[in-house]
């Protein structure tokens, strides 16, 4: 069986993934990656190709997408399948870049859990009955990895390459998939990833923004089981 490799969003970990993990671990080696060691997308990708297995299947969301185009961009042969969850293959925005500097300040006076409860948490996700339970559950991740990981992601993202090329080459088995209200990564991102790997099967989420495998975790699995099927 093809071992998973799951990488989380910026300033979450393993827990974005728990209803995935308790529902597929029963017929996949599943393995979550911590990405937040280093400050560029390249050392990143590079840390979790240190310890992935020979050949894997892979998925990421949000900044875990980003990685996970990286890892592909630098070992291709390893990549059995690739799943890209409320991403976006695109270098960031100048607009985007302007605000990381000033988030990096405040957090590096103390103030991380401001920045995540102004800047950050207010973006995630749509409305629905379990919001309040999930942004408690974002803000505890954040705190636990702390301001050093912020920092390093922080600066992974805002340098980060444009990754259209990476995608256009890769012919496996491929996952696009978001929210459909996602504000971060809004669903055109995920026509153009589908648009440039055309074997890929693309998967709106209703009723969830930038985190559906919290928001609705019962679809997002689903969706991920088609995936692994096809590996």
């Amino acid at each position: 069986m093809t071992p998973l490799i799951l990488l989380p969003g910026m300033m979450c970990d393993a827990r974005l993934f728990t209803p995935q993990v308790n529902a597929l671990s029963g017929n996949y080696p599943i393995l979550s990656a911590p990405i937040g060691g280093y400050d560029t997308m390249q050392a990143l990708a590079a840390e979790v190709l240190t310890y992935a297995p020979d050949r894997f299947a892979m998925a990421g969301l949000s900044m875990g997408g980003i990685v996970a185009m990286e890892i592909l961009r630098q070992a291709p042969d390893r990549v059995a399948g690739l799943a890209l969850m409320d991403t976006n293959p695109l270098a960031e925005l100048d607009e985007v870049k302007a605000r990381r500097g000033p988030q990096i300040n405040a957090v590096e006076r103390g103030n991380l859990r401001k920045v995540m409860a102004e800047e950050m948490k207010p973006n995630y996700l749509t409305d629905g009955p379990r919001r309040a339970a999930i942004l408690d559950l974002c803000m505890d991740m954040a705190m636990d990895l702390g301001p050093e990981v912020f920092i390093n992601q922080s600066k992974a993202l805002r340098d980060r390459p444009e990754q259209s090329n990476t995608l256009r080459d890769f012919t496996g088995a491929a996952l696009v998939l978001c929210g459909r209200d996602d504000a971060l990564c809004p669903v055109s991102r995920h026509e153009l990833m589908h648009d440039l790997m055309p074997q890929s099967r693309l998967e709106i989420i209703g009723n969830a923004g930038h985190l559906p495998t919290l928001e609705q975790p019962q679809q997002t699995t689903a969706a991920l089981t088609r995936w692994l099927e096809m590996i």
